[in-house]
């Protein structure tokens, strides 16, 4: 009996350390996790035996984390308020933050927002007005069927508009762009806002100033030029017989604005003066002067006045007038028929009685006109002719020996300031003789 009791003592004493160590392992086996979540920085009040309750807590845990959030939120916004008061603040009641505010839409492309009493409109995605536009407008034919023109940048846009020109269509990368441009001449024209990236596409410039517009095609004698410039003009007229080169186009318009030409008259076989490289070359010298594209011979002489010289030069033969200048007695008008152009020239074997004459002597002496030939053909018949008929002269600008001819926008300008030089001597003569007579009396 005491063996039994003695043996079933030492199976209590088994189950007994066996359940105390159960019961420690199970207390090792909750620690770590209360660790872990230590660690995470997620703390539990309750521990619950079964997992009901437990699953309904975090259900509930976001709801608890927002709110904490926005009470923490507005305790902010209160100590800000109070500090605010406190420093002499205005108290002006603000509405309390929240967590969960409206989010703004942005503006809907489309859309027509108000500026400076206009409305424009922002471009959506795969629009085509623009790339229509300037696809079109860069080509001669839809500029003279459909009479429009492509202007680009700020300057030449402003040229235009204070000429009087009117506007269609404008689009803009920015609103800072628009503003930069009188507003109150822009009533007329659609205003739309592209991407500045579109408006790279399809610009002629290396550096875009992302603005580009379509206006109706000027008419030069419905413009209104810069008045203190006109005021400046001398009786002189320049005619361009076929010249085909944009930049060198674009010069000559250039030099005769700043050498105050009354007007400048382009046969038909010139470049098309809308072109863009023309306007960029100009620099704004179509919204300066009149200028008269597209003429035929007939329409010249009509814009021009009565009585006139017209001069002719011709930038191909300034080789061959510098070798051959007529000596006294010889007209010299057989050493001037050839031309130096690889195009063989249409007035070769004509017996003209053009007589040549260095830049530099006096030839403007009344309303003068000249022509500038163009470096491929050179002169013309017609232009020729005309200046046999009006008793006009050969001008050529003597080089030094082994340089080639000048292109035809260099004599042109060296040419348009000798004239404009020698006519605005001949004005001031004419204004001094008054005077003079008035105190000899």
């Amino acid at each position: 009996m005491a063996a039994l009791l003695g043996g079933v003592g030492r199976v209590g004493s088994v189950f007994t350390g066996r359940s105390e160590l159960l019961l420690h392992w199970n207390r090792l086996s909750v620690n770590p996790s209360r660790r872990i979540r230590f660690l995470r920085r997620k703390p539990v009040a309750v521990l619950h035996p079964d997992g009901e309750l437990e699953t309904r807590v975090r259900t509930n845990k976001p709801a608890e984390r927002n709110t904490q959030s926005s009470d923490h939120l507005n305790l902010k916004h209160n100590l800000k308020q109070n500090l605010h008061q406190k420093h002499g603040g205005v108290n002006t009641p603000a509405a309390p933050r929240t967590s969960a505010q409206p989010h703004q839409p942005s503006p809907d492309p489309g859309l027509k927002v108000q500026l400076g009493g206009l409305r424009y409109e922002t471009a959506r995605p795969g629009d085509k007005r623009l790339a229509k536009v300037a696809s079109i407008a860069q080509s001669r034919v839809f500029r003279e069927q459909q009479g429009k023109v492509l202007l680009e940048g700020r300057r030449l846009i402003c040229d235009a508009l204070a000429a009087g020109a009117s506007p269609q269509t404008l689009f803009f990368s920015r609103v800072e762009r628009l503003g930069e441009l009188p507003l109150d001449r822009l009533g007329q024209a659609s205003l739309v806002k592209v991407k500045f990236e579109d408006i790279k596409i399809w610009s002629d410039l290396s550096a875009p100033q992302g603005v580009i517009a379509i206006f109706s095609k000027p008419d030069a004698s419905r413009l209104k030029f810069p008045r203190d410039l006109r005021l400046q003009t001398v009786p002189f007229f320049l005619i361009c017989d076929t010249i085909k080169d944009p930049g060198n186009l674009g010069t000559i318009l250039r030099c005769a604005a700043a050498a105050g030409c009354e007007r400048v008259l382009l046969n038909k076989g010139c470049v098309d003066a809308w072109e863009p490289k023309v306007l960029r070359a100009a620099m704004g010298a179509h919204f300066r002067l009149p200028i008269f594209p597209g003429l035929d011979w007939n329409d010249i002489l009509e814009h021009l006045p009565h009585p006139v010289t017209v001069h002719v030069a011709d930038p191909t033969n300034q080789l061959m007038m510098r070798q051959a200048v007529p000596q006294s007695g010889d007209t010299g008008c057989e050493e001037y028929v050839e031309s130096d152009s690889e195009d063989e020239s249409e007035d070769e074997g004509l017996p003209l009685s053009v007589e040549p004459k260095p830049y530099h002597e006096n030839w403007a002496q009344r309303s003068t006109a000249l022509v500038i030939g163009g470096e491929a053909h050179g002169l013309s018949c017609e232009a020729l002719e005309l200046a046999e008929e009006t008793r006009g002269h050969k001008l050529f600008v003597p080089m030094a020996p082994g340089v080639e001819c000048l292109n035809s926008a260099m004599t042109a300008s060296i040419l348009l300031f000798e004239g404009r030089r020698q006519l605005m001597k001949l004005v001031q003569k004419s204004s001094r003789r008054p005077v003079r007579s008035a105190t000899r009396r």
